[in-house]
């Protein structure tokens, strides 16, 4: 991922200032090296809509007590990714898993927890200079595709996928992706939006879930 991501809106999130996500973008170096493909994106069928905002999708399990998340998985992408917590850069960007990790993805620790009401952030890397890294395949989600986070507590929070968009760094929606929300909500972050072989990815792909089930 290339730039730092940006959060508005909830307490947790209003920390962090507002600057692109470009450090999960940072390592990415298979299309300028020609080493490797494109990352799937989103196509526009995937985005929020009407229909989507009033449909059975909107309902929403009851909210969990606040536990640290340990592990995620999203089934229909192949990924089963261990979390770390993420603060902030002196910048007060959030900060990002090390490169040098492609199978770990990281949550904000200061914001919200998985299955908690509110919204969680995850992000983690696309690629990095030995190839594809854990969330690689993100835009390739489909909505109601399933992401369960294991939780310190032993719960498994089971979010359910709304919509999958992707974003150009200078029209990013802090509000939309960062803001509070009245349920359990989770956003999981990368890069994407295109590429430029001088500035790397134009933007993030970002996924919105919703909770819908507890185990």
């Amino acid at each position: 991922m290339g730039d730092r991501v940006r959060r508005t809106g909830s307490p947790g999130n209003a920390a962090i200032a507002a600057v692109t996500v470009c450090a999960l973008c940072a390592g990415a170096v298979l299309l300028r090296d020609g080493r490797g493909d494109a990352p799937p994106q989103p196509s526009a069928a995937q985005a929020h809509s009407e229909l989507d905002a009033h449909g059975p999708a909107r309902s929403s399990a009851p909210a969990l007590p606040p536990s640290p998340p340990d592990r995620v998985r999203i089934p229909a992408i192949g990924v089963d990714a261990p979390l770390t917590g993420l603060g902030l850069t002196p910048a007060g960007s959030l900060d990002v898993p090390p490169a040098d990790r492609p199978d770990l993805a990281g949550w904000y620790e200061a914001g919200t927890t998985p299955g908690e009401r509110g919204t969680a952030i995850v992000a983690g890397h696309v690629d990095n200079a030995d190839g594809p890294a854990v969330f690689y395949s993100l835009g390739a989600l489909r909505k109601g595709s399933t992401i369960e986070v294991d939780r310190h507590d032993g719960t498994v929070a089971v979010f359910t996928v709304d919509a999958v968009e992707a974003y150009d760094a200078r029209d990013f929606p802090d509000a939309k992706v960062y803001g509070a929300a009245a349920r359990p909500e989770l956003r999981v972050i990368t890069c994407g939006a295109g590429y430029s072989p001088t500035t790397g990815y134009r933007g993030n792909v970002v996924v919105y879930a919703h909770l819908t089930g507890t185990r």
